[in-house]
């Protein structure tokens, strides 16, 4: 804990002294650090229906989680605001359903992997005319996954600034690990795992909209396509005959995600952010999504948020369980993510900000802590604890 405490006031006290350089008019043109964050969370699940044993077998997986965000900003001479956001994260997990990629062993490399990501955004926003472009990057990779992406935005606020418009574009290109189940391996079988691509396309639509003083709207809309191979190489599938397969899943996917948020400030004290998605997919998969939180403040510093999340879909047609496909199939998964199946998730977080920074550190402003308990009614169970620490200048 002291570590910790050493760290978050070095980076606050990193924080003061590059605001402090920011004084003469001149220099407000120069880039300088707004805000960092930093997020750690632990993730433990348990469940039967693991994918990579044909929909049977333990679920078990725990994820450490750990993620490092940085926003810096300036003004051009124009009077135009830049903002870079960076991001880097590493998670670690252990998974008793990878380590069956290998049936005969013990423990496996694929037991365990860490998967280190980054992003970064660029945004440039005119505040005169209310509109703002942005363009970023990012990449992620792990043992038997590697993925590049790319994204384009626009928002543009109406007259009264009341609401606003925004579009963007995004594209990720991936190159999957062909790690096959054991058993499926033939004698030509390369160690080294060749690889295969799968890319997606998404583009989104949002209008935000202030009701009154105390009601905002915002509408999503997403059309998302997906081409390549969009199966997991080492699912297996087993049929009816006990015969044992490889996932066979099609190589393209259209999926149409439709949402709305509501946001009710309830005096001062209070605020109720409601959310409500339909989605779609020419898999055969319909679902719904409610989502609710209600941060409460309790003192001027000190605020709880209870959440609760509703969802629920319907199974894909090339959903069936461990030895229900046949030979006559031509698609087949026994992954139960494709199954049909309702779940919630439901918690709390604690929020401090102390107008003083926590500890009395000036810069470092906010600490919340989140706690969630997830569950799906196919038997799968999760919790998840989480801390946000908010550096600002």
């Amino acid at each position: 804990m002291k570590r910790i405490f050493l760290t978050i006031a070095g980076l606050a006290a990193l924080v003061h002294s590059y605001g402090q350089s920011d004084t003469s008019g001149f220099s407000k043109r120069k880039l300088r650090l707004q805000e960092i964050n930093i997020v750690s969370s632990y993730y433990k699940q348990d469940g039967d229906n693991a994918a990579v044993t044909g929909g049977i077998g333990s679920q078990q997986l725990t994820d450490i989680a750990n993620v490092f965000d940085i926003k810096l900003v300036r003004y051009d001479k124009p009077g135009r605001k830049h903002s870079i956001d960076g991001e880097v994260g590493i998670d670690h997990y252990t998974s008793a359903s990878s380590d069956k990629v290998d049936l005969q062993a013990n423990s496996s490399a694929s037991h365990a992997d860490t998967r280190i990501y980054s992003s970064a955004t660029w945004t440039i926003e005119n505040e005169k005319k209310g509109n703002s472009i942005n363009a970023g990057a990012s990449f992620s990779t792990e043992f038997d996954y590697k993925s590049f992406g790319v994204n384009v935005g626009y928002s543009k606020k109406t007259h009264n600034r009341n609401g606003e418009f925004s579009a963007k574009f995004q594209a990720y290109f991936d190159q999957v690990s062909m790690i096959l189940p054991i058993e499926l391996r033939g004698a030509d079988y390369d160690n080294d795992y060749s690889l295969t691509g799968r890319n997606s396309f998404a583009g989104s639509l949002s209008y935000s909209q202030i009701i009154n003083k105390n009601l905002q709207v915002i509408l999503l809309g997403d059309v998302v396509r997906q081409q390549g191979f969009l199966s997991l190489p080492f699912y297996r599938v087993y049929f009816q005959d006990g015969s044992v397969h490889q996932e066979t899943l099609p190589d393209s996917r259209s999926k149409i995600p439709l949402g709305i948020r509501a946001n009710y400030f309830w005096g001062d004290k209070i605020i109720i952010r409601t959310y409500y998605r339909y989605y779609t997919d020419n898999w055969g998969i319909n679902s719904h999504t409610a989502n609710i939180e209600v941060p409460i403040k309790i003192t001027p510093f000190f605020s709880i948020s209870p959440f609760y999340r509703f969802y629920n879909q319907t199974t894909s047609k090339y959903f069936l369980p461990f030895e229900k496909h046949t030979s006559k199939n031509e698609f087949f998964t026994s992954n139960y993510d494709l199954s049909k199946f309702n779940s919630n998730f439901f918690g709390s977080g604690i929020r401090i900000a102390p107008p003083k920074g926590v500890f009395g550190i000036e810069h470092f402003n906010m600490v919340e802590f989140r706690y969630g308990h997830y569950s799906k009614n196919i038997g799968l169970k999760a919790d998840v604890v989480s801390i946000n620490i908010k550096i600002t200048n």
